[in-house]
């Protein structure tokens, strides 16, 4: 069920889904409606027919973006539903998923469809993946898939929770995963990129694994993204 969060936004609470060793995790999509009326769709969620009408009463699809690698296991559904939309990929999807249809690859310029209205940076130098975050201006909100992640205590049972709170997923805020930290060979780079999204003038959060933040999320930024800027 689409849900509002801010100003444009809305979001979707999907099914948790299976990862490797047996991890599962929540998930999450955003939809934003653009100033045409169309909707931009990030990190789609299952399209389910109850799902459809609720995304018709609000426009028409025109954009589906996946941020990273992680986040395209619906894509394929969406984009067979709304044939009229495009399909944005993180840069290396399109390599690794020649299953998808023709997709553009994401980069620092906002396409035209949502320039001015949604601002994006891709994070390189991580061998791990590449993300592309994003800042939905009209609700200042920030869109994170993997890069921040916060879950509760208790989420993951056994050797997995022990896992977790060392990779440090289970504190008391959203944090940047230790396996992304080390998975950095590049930090100038990702540090130049980080230095543009430090800049937002973020209120919200909005993580693909964690709870939806609805105030503070600039020193909350400024904090998980410290070990990188120092």
């Amino acid at each position: 069920m689409l849900v509002p969060f801010g100003r444009g936004l809305w979001t979707d609470e999907g099914p948790v889904a299976p990862a490797l060793a047996g991890f599962v995790y929540p998930t999450r999509m955003a939809v934003a409606q653009l100033a045409d009326g169309s909707l931009w769709v990030w990190s789609p969620t299952p399209m389910t027919d109850k799902m459809r009408r609720e995304v018709d009463r609000l426009g028409e699809v025109r954009a589906l973006v996946s941020p990273n690698h992680f986040h395209e296991r619906w894509m394929a559904e969406w984009a067979q539903v709304c044939p009229q939309a495009q399909l944005y990929m993180a840069p290396g999807m399109a390599r690794r998923h020649p299953d998808l249809p023709q997709s553009h690859e994401l980069s620092g310029d906002p396409p035209p469809l949502w320039a001015g209205q949604i601002d994006q940076v891709p994070v390189p130098g991580n061998i791990y993946t590449t993300e592309v975050l994003f800042f939905h201006r009209l609700s200042r909100t920030v869109l994170v898939a993997d890069l921040m992640q916060n879950l509760p205590k208790g989420w993951f049972g056994g050797w997995r929770e022990q896992i977790a709170r060392v990779d440090g997923i289970l504190g008391e805020e959203p944090q940047v995963p230790w396996r992304f930290r080390l998975s950095f060979i590049d930090r100038k780079a990702a540090r130049h990129a980080i230095t543009e999204v430090l800049d937002w003038r973020a209120d919200q959060l909005l993580m693909a694994h964690g709870p939806l933040i609805s105030q503070g999320a600039r020193g909350l930024l400024h904090r998980s993204f410290a070990w990188l800027m120092d």
